[in-house]
């Protein structure tokens, strides 16, 4: 090992922190008779109380108030209020916000939306689309003007990205101060979210905030979801209105939209169920629009059928059990023996060369949408229709069989996946008792046993992963065995820094049961990021320890971007890549309100992990792991095997 690479073997943290020494009453006493003198400096020879932190009484007082919807009589209701009865008939699931576009946010608390308060508007819009990755529901973002709007514009391109059913909410100055730079914050939003958006609008008319809110929804329930964005200017959200008559297209939401899906037609679905029957080794792609559209039971009920591998992609997992016989999820070896692929609500469709299928393989889409059919893909047949409806129908008339040699391939080929990740922890484990660091293969290995292998049902916790080493290292064994138990936190933008942030909205779905999160309601969740990611969020820890989200943050600490090895043989470039070395970040969450813990082996990180499971299952506690570990294992030349990409799909997939 050259010494570039050499890791730093000296392990020991020094005996006296700046802030123990001044705690230490001895050492305060030396230092007070060292200074004091005729200007005394330091009159004190202890150091002072310091209060405990503790969630102000207005939190859960204000949180258990009743709602105060608007109303049309005495004064009226403002535009804000308008708005906001409609998020409330919409059952929009929740809101994620820092204070800002005050009206519109007050008002949509008060109509009886569950709301959340946080630190960093990019931080509460990743929890917001964390809260609809695990529920299918549409969810809700708000920031003030400029800075606020601007702050959360990383996490909606990962949200749309991910096609997530996400309301972007953002004040703005007063009309009447275009052009004119007026006060402060001001900015024109909806050109920065081009790209980013399905509908966007600035609303300019206040006699036409319902219909625009309309609009909105229509937008994010409709086809293919994803996110909306509306700003609102003073004079829309203040404006008042004590009849219904003087805003334009005032209806319900049986008016303004419509639950009618796409149907196969018989001959479609029977063109299907021939390819089906015809081929050897079928495999359908379950997508992010099995999900939403809650067609997880008819789907398996399809594979068992006719012994179809089924292998999951999408910003959220489980739609079809990894610990099912049939899930090729955990078989990737099995990918390129497949002869038919069907994609089901594959939003974001891939080219052919980023999955491990054959390039002659052929291939069935169904989708909502009849543009994006042919769209990447060559396709056999492609079917416009919801994907539930396509399912059912398709179950219907598709005959039993048994397909035994494609069933034993993916047996072994799932065994010869677990091999291949019970080769790389055996590995690390000699490399963390080489260096007294945890490797990310030990650190993912034992996070799968605890919550898969021990008396915890596996299919209660809701997990994650993020980052770069840390991501596709945890990837490999973090399992989904049920709908909405796995969010792929960097799903197909990559944005590193939401993971925390997006789990705690995850969490706040879990802790009030909301969709397929109802069998597990109040459990913890548990997100496996890294040390450069967590930056982005972490002050979130507080949100979380003021609305009481149980949330397990396991923090791979390797004192680097992941992608330093980038800067070796670049002369003058890897301090850009690095970190202080060894930094506390379990200190920096008890100085927020969570626990910590610091792990360096394979125990400390089993008996952490149980400590921290069992606080947040009976005191509702956050807390943050922080495992040291050290940037050179990213290193294949120095620590085999380093890092390398997954197999897509599949669990661990990076991209899709």
């Amino acid at each position: 090992m050259d010494e570039k690479t050499k890791p730093n073997q000296d392990h020991e943290a020094p005996s006296t922190s700046r802030r123990n020494f001044f705690i230490n009453p001895a050492a305060a006493a030396a230092v007070a008779a060292a200074v004091t003198g005729p200007g005394q400096l330091l009159a004190a020879t202890t150091a002072p109380t310091i209060p405990t932190i503790r969630i102000p009484k207005e939190i859960p007082v204000t949180v258990s108030e009743p709602a105060k919807p608007g109303s049309f009589e005495g004064r009226g209701m403002t535009g804000a209020e308008v708005f906001a009865k409609l998020c409330k008939d919409e059952e929009l699931a929740a809101l994620f916000c820092c204070p800002g576009n005050y009206t519109v946010i007050n008002a949509i608390a008060a109509a009886g939306v569950p709301a959340y308060g946080g630190r960093s508007e990019g931080s509460m819009c990743a929890a917001a689309d964390g809260f609809s990755r695990v529920t299918g529901e549409a969810t809700a973002c708000s920031g003030t003007e400029g800075p606020g709007f601007t702050n959360m514009i990383m996490n909606i391109a990962s949200a749309a990205a991910a096609r997530t059913p996400l309301l972007v909410l953002a004040s703005n100055m007063q009309i009447a101060g275009d052009d004119r730079e007026a006060f402060i914050q001001t900015a024109y939003q909806q050109p920065t979210t081009t790209g980013m958006k399905k509908f966007g609008k600035r609303l300019i008319a206040p006699d036409r905030v319902h219909e625009y809110g309309a609009y909105a929804f229509r937008n994010m329930k409709s086809g293919v979801p994803g996110p909306v964005h509306l700003d609102f200017p003073g004079e829309v959200a203040r404006a008042r209105f004590t009849d219904s008559a003087n805003l334009k297209d005032y209806y319900t939401k049986e008016k303004y939209r419509s639950e009618s899906r796409a149907n196969p037609s018989n001959k479609e679905v029977q063109q299907a169920a021939d390819l089906i029957s015809k081929a050897e080794r079928p495999l359908i792609v379950a997508g992010q629009g099995v999900f939403q559209r809650k067609a997880w039971e008819v789907l398996q009920q399809i594979a068992e059928k006719q012994d179809i591998a089924v292998v999951t992609s999408g910003p959220m997992r489980g739609q079809f059990p990894d610990d099912h016989r049939l899930s090729a999820s955990v078989a990737p070896n099995a990918l390129m023996s497949a002869d038919l692929v069907v994609f089901v609500g594959q939003y974001c469709m891939p080219s052919p060369g980023e999955y491990k299928l054959n390039p002659e393989i052929k291939a069935i889409r169904v989708h909502p949408v009849q543009e994006d059919l042919g769209r990447n893909w060559p396709l056999d047949l492609g079917i416009v229709s919801d994907e539930k409806l396509f399912l059912e129908a398709l179950a219907n008339v598709l005959p039993k069989k048994k397909r035994d040699p494609w069933v034993n391939e993916l047996a072994a080929a799932r065994q010869a996946w677990e091999k291949k990740n019970l080769d790389e922890y055996a590995l690390g484990l000699k490399h963390s008792a080489a260096t007294d660091h945890l490797h990310p293969a030990v650190m993912a290995k034992e996070v799968h046993d605890f919550l898969y292998k021990g008396d915890i049902d596996p299919k209660q916790t809701v997990t994650a992963s993020g980052g770069w080493t840390t991501g596709l290292y945890a990837g490999r064994w973090l399992r989904a065995n049920r709908a909405g138990q796995g969010v792929v936190c960097g799903y197909q933008y990559g944005a590193i820094g939401p993971d925390l942030a997006m789990m705690i909205g995850a969490s706040a779905a879990v802790q009030r049961g909301v969709g397929p999160q109802a069998p597990y309601k109040g459990a913890p969740v548990l997100v496996v990021t890294s040390d450069a990611g967590v930056a982005y969020s972490m002050f979130e820890l507080d949100t979380a320890a003021k609305y009481k989200i149980p949330i397990i943050a396991v923090i791979y600490n390797n004192n680097s971007w992941g992608m330093w090895p980038s800067a070796v043989g670049s002369a003058r470039s890897m301090h850009m890549y690095l970190f202080q070395e060894n930094l506390r970040y379990d200190k920096m969450a008890e100085g927020l309100g969570a626990r910590g813990e610091y792990v360096r082996t394979p125990e400390q990180l089993r008996d952490a992990l149980k400590r921290s499971y069992k606080a947040a299952s009976t005191e509702m506690a956050s807390t943050l792991i922080n495992v040291q570990a050290l940037k050179e294992f990213t290193s294949g030349k120095d620590y085999p095997p380093g890092i390398y990409l997954n197999p897509e799909p599949g669990t661990g997939a990076f991209a899709h």
